[in-house]
């Protein structure tokens, strides 16, 4: 019989990207691939085109950290889906589920656990989230991307990996994106990407100061679901609410990026060697994981960081322009940063943990 994992993880398009990447590579092995993620999640939209892969969805509670009348509903909704996961992986025997976090995953963790079915759980950021936080007891192994995570992680647990980095990412076609977006050759490409749900103060700030960042820049937004502005038309400018296989295009047409400090995102531009401005989720906002981020890649002399408070369409501007002035040392900066193939790297003790099974 061949071998079978599972994967889990939604919520945002950061808890997809890691699943994205490892699928093809079990896929190509000859292994079953099945994954559990919510019923009206983005997880669905990303997967449900892949071929060969199941998906099944189940209930999930949203791990709120304020008031909220739903949060009276949410352990109802959480327990059912940890019936059904418990349920699904019973009937359908992986031999191993990766988790990369978000709520939908703490019943998949939990229903793998009392099935004793091993668990690999991938963290991104320098201090685990509230789910991964709930799972890592049951884990047999937590990768992580910054080497600050392992003071947060059970000892013994932790495996520094680096950045799990989507290969077709790397394969894009400058010339095909500029045709997307009808922009020129020889005008810099400013990217604008407040993450898959869109950013609305950023989104608010780049278009009262476009027509300045027009003058130098051609500008492609992708503003999140719901958030375009019809009736913004200036030459130069291309809006998206979200784009998926033009994405690698996208990238390699770009020259600088404005973004959320999400740590997918950014270790993806990083291994793309795109100068970045980043405007972190406030506290008030997040636990401060992308502040955390941010910081570091700014220590690193990878970005440029702009804290969300100070920002307006001047402030915006002085960024982007100083940004640009000094694209080159970013850029020598990355490039002489740590290489890992953490892909390769998870890809293995992913296999050598299910041997075990």
């Amino acid at each position: 019989m061949k071998k079978k994992i599972m994967f889990t993880g939604g919520g945002s398009a950061g808890h997809v990207t890691v699943n994205l990447a490892l699928i093809p590579l079990f896929r190509q092995e000859g292994w079953a691939v099945e994954y559990i993620g919510s019923v009206n999640g983005i997880e669905r939209e990303l997967v449900s085109p892949l071929p060969d892969v199941a998906y099944f969805p189940i209930s999930t509670g949203k791990l709120r950290r304020y008031l909220d009348w739903q949060n009276a509903k949410d352990p109802f909704r959480i327990a059912k889906g940890v019936y059904q996961a418990y349920r699904l992986i019973r009937r359908r025997k992986p031999d191993i589920v990766f988790s990369k976090g978000g709520f939908v995953s703490v019943p998949v963790v939990i229903g793998a656990w009392l099935n004793r079915v091993p668990v690999i759980i991938h963290e991104s950021d320098i201090t685990p989230g509230l789910a991964n936080r709930i799972a890592i007891p049951m884990a047999e192994a937590v990768c992580t991307t910054f080497p600050e995570a392992a003071a947060h992680i059970g000892k013994g647990k932790g495996r520094h990996v680096g950045a799990v980095i989507r290969n077709e990412l790397k394969q894009g076609s400058a010339a095909a994106g500029r045709k997307l977006c009808g922009f020129t050759p020889g005008k810099p490409v400013l990217l604008v990407m407040g993450g898959s749900l869109g950013a609305q103060s950023i989104n608010r700030a780049v278009r009262q100061a476009l027509p300045e960042l027009t003058e130098a820049f051609q500008v492609v937004h992708l503003c999140g679901k719901g958030q375009l502005d019809p009736a913004l038309t200036l030459p130069g400018y291309c809006q998206f609410e979200y784009v998926r296989d033009e994405l690698p295009d996208v990238l390699a047409m770009s020259d600088l990026v404005i973004t959320r400090a999400g740590s997918n995102s950014i270790f993806e531009f990083l291994s793309l060697r795109k100068p970045m401005l980043l405007i972190p989720l406030t506290r008030q906002q997040s636990r401060g994981d992308q502040i955390l981020n941010a910081h570091s890649f700014e220590k690193a002399g990878y970005a440029e960081v702009l804290e969300e408070e100070g920002l307006s369409p001047q402030t915006l501007l002085e960024r982007v322009r100083a940004l640009h002035a000094h694209r080159d040392a970013y850029v020598s900066a990355m490039a002489s940063g740590q290489k890992t193939d953490a892909l390769a790297e998870v890809f293995k003790l992913i296999k050598e943990t299910a041997k075990y099974r």
